[in-house]
């Protein structure tokens, strides 16, 4: 499964659901939450059911369930886990504990439906509480299920009492940036994927980019998508480059043919073990046709 794009998709519109399937992201996340009104959530989840199918295509599907004190996440599951669904979004996770809660809950679903066990995934929203930042370390060892973690401004900055979350420039202010750096560190931690968090101005194409390229080279694997816009910018920011993917061919056969050496010099520039790790990374990332 690639991880570039996950474009958040409301869970009552059909319509924009039959949008996003040809849009190109590489995970589509159906979504039972913000999106979604609270009397409109019953409808959703029975009109979501039925778009779930075993069908091949060339995206995941994943679903965002309502929050594990909501009341409504046994309801989500019971309409969503069937053959075809790739993962659940967890929102207002607040540490590894809530995982293995959910994955407890998937389970009698997972196999009542004959799917195989831990098929389906978990990708958590890792910082809407202070709580959970404070558990971005409890992920380690990670649950089978879970696969990657992203995390999110808009819910902290309402349960920090913030009048906003960005400077007069656009700029997230300093609590947010951490909140971002220590959830990259826990997903790492963890050994899953770190997704970076949307960027609500669909506008704002140079925040946008920006921020995008940030992500990716502070080691981000993919982001959150509010709009369709947004998705062929993130696959460019978040794909390897021809250039890219070439030298870390480059370095793991040089490593391969001098097994003993710990430094090999290519084109003037010297690598050791933690560059053949990063090229190693990256090649293991590409499509299978790559």
């Amino acid at each position: 499964m690639r991880m570039r794009s996950w474009l958040f998709v409301p869970a009552d519109s059909e319509r924009k659901f039959a949008k996003a399937q040809d849009i190109g992201a590489d995970v589509l996340i159906l979504d039972l939450e913000d999106s979604v009104a609270a009397d409109h959530k019953a409808a959703a989840r029975d009109g979501l059911s039925g778009w779930i199918t075993p069908d091949p295509r060339d995206w995941a599907f994943f679903v965002r369930i309502n929050p594990l004190d909501s009341g409504l996440t046994q309801d989500d599951l019971r309409a969503v886990i069937r053959p075809g669904l790739d993962g659940i979004v967890l929102p207002k996770a607040n540490g590894g504990a809530d995982v293995a809660r959910l994955a407890d809950m998937i389970a009698p679903l997972e196999q009542a439906a004959g799917m195989s066990a831990n098929s389906v995934k978990i990708m958590v929203i890792a910082t809407e509480t202070p709580a959970a930042v404070f558990a971005l370390g409890s992920y380690a060892p990670a649950h089978p299920r879970l696969v990657a973690m992203t995390w999110g401004a808009e819910d902290l900055a309402a349960e920090l009492g913030a009048t906003s979350n960005r400077d007069a420039h656009g700029i997230l202010t300093t609590p947010y940036r951490l909140v971002r750096d220590l959830c990259l560190l826990g997903a790492a931690h963890a050994g899953v994927a770190a997704i970076e968090t949307l960027h609500a101005d669909f506008r704002d194409t140079d925040g946008f980019q920006q921020t995008g390229r940030a992500a990716r080279r502070d080691g981000f694997v993919g982001r959150l998508a509010i709009h369709p816009a947004q998705v062929d910018a993130i696959h460019a920011d978040f794909t390897p480059t021809d250039a890219q993917i070439a030298l870390a061919r480059r370095v793991v056969q040089a490593f391969a043919d001098q097994p003993d050496v710990g430094t090999i010099g290519i084109d003037g520039k010297m690598y050791d073990m933690p560059h053949l790790k990063q090229a190693k990374r990256l090649l293991a990332g590409l499509p299978s046709s790559g």
